[in-house]
């Protein structure tokens, strides 16, 4: 709803003019309702910078939420919800600390009174409520690229790559494989194979709860892409149940060596590499 450009003059006016009186009263109104979880201070200082985009607007002529000279309140009313989505508040509170505007203005027109008092609060009212959905469509905006931006990064931390042995590195897999968290395991994989040139990658599948066909085929791809990287995978983890499963399902791993055990698939790497002849060589050397 847009504010006309006398009525923008007249609320501007009011603003301005009793900018101590109404940034006290709005701040009192919207600590209350916070309880203490946002500094006093910092509250009035945030809700002073929206008192002044908007006094700034009104006099620019009409208030228009999707008009150009408006930038600035917008600017400041979606700081204000992405700040708050950051730190914890809810939607309705971060609305609240528009709409709380509403009630001081009230107070100031019903002291004030004279004609017209009334239908100035309800433009007043009505232009407030728009910025106060403004607020809320910016603050589900954040909390959704938040929420985004935190599951990528479980993803990455759920998915790590660590080297066991000098050319051998391992994926530890644990909980459900997807199609979204198989491409992050692929993609780590084949970065770690290229940084580190370890000719040798397992697969330790001991976290995951159940292995059917489609986790078996996020394995499948996984492996022939580190093969095109030129390094050999070996799978292990593959408990008796899920042995079972993959014999029920005709799943087949091909030439894939599988493992029980971590430990045994890493005797099997440093065997192929050579490393436990040459012990064993030392021994009887010795």
């Amino acid at each position: 709803m847009a504010l006309g450009a006398e009525a923008s003059g007249r609320l501007a006016a009011l603003l301005r003019d009793n900018a101590e009186q109404v940034t006290k009263r709005w701040t009192e109104i919207v600590a209350a309702s916070l309880r203490g979880r946002l500094s006093q201070a910092e509250l009035r200082r945030q809700l002073e910078e929206l008192h002044r985009a908007l006094v700034a607007t009104g006099e620019q002529g009409t208030i228009d939420l999707d008009t150009e000279h408006a930038t600035e309140l917008r600017a400041v009313l979606a700081e204000l919800s992405r700040g708050w989505a950051r730190q914890g508040f809810s939607a309705t509170e971060t609305a609240i600390a528009v709409f709380a505007l509403k009630d001081a203005l009230l107070e100031l027109i019903e002291a004030r009174g004279g004609e017209g008092a009334l239908r100035d609060y309800v433009a007043f009212a009505g232009l407030i409520d728009q910025m106060g959905l403004f607020t809320f469509e910016s603050f589900v905006r954040t909390r959704e690229s938040l929420i985004a931006d935190q599951a990528e990064q479980l993803l990455e931390l759920s998915t790590p790559v660590v080297k066991l042995w000098e050319g051998v590195v391992a994926v530890p897999l644990v909980g459900t494989l997807d199609s979204a968290r198989a491409q992050v395991v692929m993609e780590r994989l084949l970065q770690t194979l290229v940084d580190t040139g370890s000719p040798y990658a397992i697969i330790d599948i001991t976290g995951v709860p159940a292995v059917d066909t489609q986790v078996a085929q996020h394995i499948l791809k996984t492996v022939v892409a580190a093969r095109l990287m030129g390094a050999d995978c070996i799978i292990s983890g593959i408990r008796p149940q899920i042995a079972q499963t993959i014999v029920a399902l005709g799943i087949e791993f091909g030439d894939i060596a599988t493992k029980a055990s971590l430990a045994d698939a890493l005797r099997h790497v440093l065997r192929l590499s050579g490393v436990e002849t040459a012990r064993r060589q030392s021994r009887r050397d010795a």
